[in-house]
């Protein structure tokens, strides 16, 4: 068994709710009647610690003394932000959602519209902001559906909802009839709107791909360049939950509920520990990095201070949490690979087998041919000190770590594993860090909820915990049933011990 199914079968104390999903009216009485979630992305445990015993006046002190620290939380691997999303919002890894990787492949989707109609079947997976089309009047970016794969038959564009095979927390939610809302970072993060599309009631995602505030100038003034533009990007989402908050959109274009389940994600941590890092192994931060974490929490003292204004605090359980780390932490151990090497490795073992290489901190492998695969990985583990490898696992060995069906059509053919501190990517980048990966510099991510109701606040659990199992604990919180969430019942993920029965 994996470690991400052990993680997602840890038993705890209580059961899933039995019997049917109320309507929303007649939910069961429960003091928590709205979760805000926050994934900051990149923060991990070691920084929660860090900025706590660092700042114990801090929004994130006060919200730890009322509140649960998981302090061995684990998210789904590989360590990238659309596994680590969709693990926290469906209770399932890469085998129960069906997506692998922001960019991956399908050899049961056609590429575009010509190779659906000549019954080519094959395509690359690009859904991040790859998929977007141009930009609007307003600057503001949308999907392009002529840059999504196809379906065979009617050969109509697959959106990346349609692509998710599991529902998400959002669903149950709005099905019962829940207000919800989400904002994140690409128009692609649509996919938490469910296989039906009808999960989230009010959406935003302002593209970070792009120019800083939609300008035209030149590329060095992208958003994730720069640290501070980077908070500025956070800021500008950040008032969008106010907005919600306080009654309305996001947009203040229209008055809507306060919705049960809302949040965000937010970037500058990220961006900091790519472009500033930290100053020793143990993840003391660098000065950028130090203050893109307090940029975050005086962002979240703004939503506490919202929630505390109208009379909302008691009532919402706050979550922070990781879609998923960045590595390595120590410097010293930081070496680039040329995504180029791996694939002339992969070439030179299988001449035209790659059917798509994605990388970053470790390396997804789908061929042509699966039948390629023991050929291929038997060239990357003669070259695995040159390329940075520290293992490799074909075929059976990545249904097996995935704990995916035999035959799946989206099971990556080969599965890289980095050695600490090895990024793949363009030569002279520059990153200081990235994500992506397995090891625990990816994955071991802060987890902290917290509400005044929690009958033990300030309780930190060591025990190892994943970050799957917030789906089921924000269904069970919310007096909601966790078995309604499709990967909840196929991988029997548990909601978070310490919580069932905590609240009074």
């Amino acid at each position: 068994m994996t470690t991400v199914t052990r993680w997602a079968r840890l038993a705890v104390a209580g059961v899933l709710a039995v019997g049917s999903t109320p309507a929303w009216a007649a939910m069961p009485a429960s003091p928590i009647r709205h979760v805000l979630l926050i994934s900051v992305d990149g923060l991990h445990a070691a920084d929660l610690d860090h900025y706590i015993h660092d700042h114990p006046s801090a929004t994130l002190a006060w919200l730890a003394r009322h509140g649960i620290t998981y302090a061995d939380a684990h998210g789904a691997t590989p360590a990238d932000s659309f596994p680590g999303l969709l693990g926290i919002m469906t209770g399932g890894n890469p085998a129960a959602t069906g997506v692998y990787f922001d960019v991956s492949y399908a050899r049961d989707l056609a590429s575009d519209e010509p190779s659906c109609r000549a019954g080519r079947l094959g395509a690359v997976v690009a859904f991040d902001e790859a998929a977007d089309g141009a930009p609007d009047a307003q600057g503001r970016r949308r999907i392009d559906p002529a840059r999504l794969p196809r379906r065979p038959g009617d050969c109509a564009p697959v959106y990346p909802h349609a692509y998710l095979r599991a529902n998400t927390v959002f669903n149950v939610i709005h099905d019962t009839g829940g207000h919800t809302a989400w904002i994140d970072k690409h128009p692609v993060y649509e996919i938490l709107r469910g296989p039906d599309g009808h999960g989230i009631d009010d959406l935003d995602t302002p593209e970070i791909g792009g120019d800083f505030e939609g300008s035209r100038r030149k590329p060095v003034d992208h958003i994730t360049g720069s640290i501070q533009r980077t908070e500025a990007y956070d800021t500008g989402k950040a008032k969008a939950v106010l907005a919600e908050i306080d009654g309305w959109t996001h947009d203040r274009s229209h008055s809507a509920p306060v919705p049960v389940l809302f949040g965000l994600n937010l970037q500058a941590v990220n961006v900091a520990q790519k472009l500033a890092g930290y100053a020793d192994p143990d993840g003391v931060p660098e000065p950028g990095l130090a203050r893109a974490l307090g940029h975050c929490d005086r962002l979240l003292g703004r939503m506490v201070d919202a929630l505390r204004a109208r009379r909302l605090l008691d009532s919402t359980l706050v979550v922070v949490t990781a879609k998923h780390g960045n590595a390595p932490m120590d410097r010293a151990s930081l070496r680039h690979v040329a995504k180029s090497e791996l694939r002339q490795a992969i070439d030179a073992a299988a001449p035209g087998a790659l059917a798509q290489l994605t990388t970053d901190q470790g390396a997804l492998v789908w061929l042509h041919e699966p039948a390629t695969a023991a050929k291929v990985a038997t060239m990357l583990r003669s070259r695995a000190h040159a390329l940075g490898i520290a293992r490799v696992l074909e075929g059976n060995e990545v249904t097996r770590y995935f704990d995916a069906r035999q035959g799946d059509p989206r099971v990556p053919d080969l599965l890289v594993m980095a050695r600490p501190g090895v990024i793949y990517g363009k030569p002279g980048d520059g990153k200081l860090a990235e994500h992506g990966g397995f090891d625990s510099d990816n994955t071991h991510v802060a987890l902290l909820l917290s509400n005044p109701h929690l009958a033990a606040p300030g309780t930190r659990w060591t025990g190892a915990v994943a970050t799957l199992q917030i789906a089921p604990t924000v269904l069970s919180v919310l007096g909601l049933d966790p078995a309604a969430l499709d990967a909840v019942r196929a991988q029997r993920t548990q909601p978070l011990p310490g919580i069932a029965g905590k609240l009074h």
